[in-house]
């Protein structure tokens, strides 16, 4: 007998897990996960947010980032370089994660 909550397990194609732990470039839209006007724990989605209550998607399409130095909160999209680590057992649900990003020029 199962415990806990039912939660999903990806399945990622051969061209996705290629990508882990190989530096990548993103663009997304900032959710802060964190108080004030520079972050450095975020979620980069692929659509914005429209309500603060809400993820705009599902995990497929977000990617938490953790980065080196703060990163000012903006409305506008971002990009970001950083080491991806692709999320096969996460316990937090997330699929993608990237740290020690910085802001892309």
């Amino acid at each position: 007998m199962a415990t806990g909550r039912p939660r999903y397990v990806p399945q990622f194609s051969g061209n996705v897990t290629a990508l882990d732990r190989k530096e990548v470039k993103i663009q997304g839209f900032m959710t802060p996960l964190g108080m004030g006007d520079r972050q450095t724990h975020f979620v980069l989605s692929a659509m914005p947010t429209t309500c603060s209550f809400c993820m705009p998607g599902g995990p497929e399409s977000m990617v938490e980032i953790r980065t080196k130095t703060p990163v000012k909160y903006t409305f506008e999209p971002i990009v970001v370089t950083g080491k991806l680590a692709v999320l096969k057992d996460d316990p937090t649900g997330v699929f993608y994660r990237i740290v020690d990003a910085v802001p892309a020029n």
